[in-house]
């Protein structure tokens, strides 16, 4: 340590002030006062890392003191000096005073030194820590401002490219020039869709919980009408039922990103060759508990990639749609949920994806 720890001590013996003063003053910075009021004033102007203040003073105790500096400063680490048992007035001093240590008087001088290193150690880790706290706060604050602008900056001029080249292609005959505007909203769409991973990918992983009560029938009802727009379903069977008779607490956002990333899965993991295409989505609410199925027909997963189709940026197949972020997306908001997911799977059979997750109503 390169700087002095700075020690003030409260005593209502002035002979008691000086010897502290003198004995300790190589070692620390010191601070004394004869009375509790002074000891607060000196508390609320000065860098204090330890305080100690014997328990018997009139008009204020030791314990009493340590309450009200807990108001105006409660940083420095508080030590007790104590020169009779008092059971209660151990039990008030922990509870209300927040004391770090006791120690007996009269003290010794090797005892006290090391348990002020010691309650200094402590100050300065916990300053460390709350330095770290802010500027993760505002690390925090600068990645939602990045996510803003990934979803507005971004996808409006990307939306402008993919408008243009509809109106492009309908005033082209060329067929080769549409076709390399046809590359091109490929592309865009692969890039919104992209996007869109990323921002559930913040939403899954990084937002801390808002619960609310959440309506399973609407939820499934707007995510429906923005898969039929995202896809061509017209070649697919599609069986929806959602079952809820009661009120049900959870994070509507971290559902959303559940079943939007089981529901793309589905979609876009059928086999090339042509065929019935089905694809199952189920909504159980039990009385303390959700059930969430996606079943589909498709190209499955085979078995010796089960363990981890769950890692981050992990494909089970070759095809070359997703990114590897979906399933993981998936597990990150079921386990913050404190929920469970299994996978039934087989390859060129299907997949059946299950999410139990608890009623997160408080009390």
């Amino acid at each position: 340590m390169s700087h002095k720890i700075h020690v003030l001590y409260i005593d209502d013996e002035d002979n008691n002030l000086k010897s502290f003063r003198a004995t300790l003053r190589k070692d620390f910075k010191i601070f004394t006062a004869i009375d509790a009021e002074e000891g607060l004033r000196i508390a609320q102007e000065e860098e204090i890392h330890v305080v100690i203040a014997d328990q018997r003073m009139p008009g204020m105790t030791g314990t009493e003191f340590f309450e009200k500096m807990v108001k105006i400063n409660p940083d420095p680490i508080r030590i007790l000096l104590t020169g009779y048992s008092d059971i209660s007035s151990v039990i008030d001093a922990i509870n209300k005073g927040e004391v770090y240590r006791f120690i007996d008087k009269p003290w010794n001088i090797e005892q006290i030194k090391n348990s002020i290193k010691n309650a200094a150690d402590i100050y300065f880790m916990r300053m460390e820590l709350k330095e770290k706290n802010i500027k993760l706060k505002k690390l925090h604050s600068e990645m939602n401002q990045f996510v803003y602008s990934l979803s507005h900056e971004l996808r409006g001029p990307l939306m402008s490219i993919s408008g243009i080249s509809k109106l492009a292609k309908l005033e082209i005959e060329d067929s080769q020039t549409r076709e390399y505007f046809d590359m091109i909203d490929s592309a865009t769409v692969k890039l919104d869709d992209y996007i869109y991973k990323m921002l559930d990918f913040y939403r899954s992983t990084k937002i801390d919980h808002k619960v609310t009560s959440v309506n399973f029938k609407e939820i499934v009802k707007q995510q429906m009408e923005a898969y039929h727009s995202k896809f061509d379903l017209s070649n697919f069977h599609l069986d929806v039922q959602v079952n809820q008779e009661k009120d049900f607490y959870s994070d509507d956002a971290k559902i959303r990103v559940i079943l939007n990333n089981l529901f793309s899965n589905s979609v876009q993991f059928q086999k090339p060759e042509p065929g019935p295409r089905n694809i199952s989505l189920t909504v159980d609410v039990l009385e303390d508990s959700v059930v969430i199925s996606v079943e589909d027909n498709g190209i499955g997963i085979d078995p010796k990639h089960h363990p981890d189709v769950f890692n981050l940026f992990t494909r089970a197949t070759q095809k070359n749609v997703g990114v590897g972020l979906g399933l993981y997306m998936v597990k990150e908001a079921v386990e913050q949920m404190g929920g469970s997911i299994n996978l039934e799977s087989a390859l060129d059979e299907g997949t059946k994806i299950t999410v139990t997750l608890p009623d997160m109503k408080k009390g």
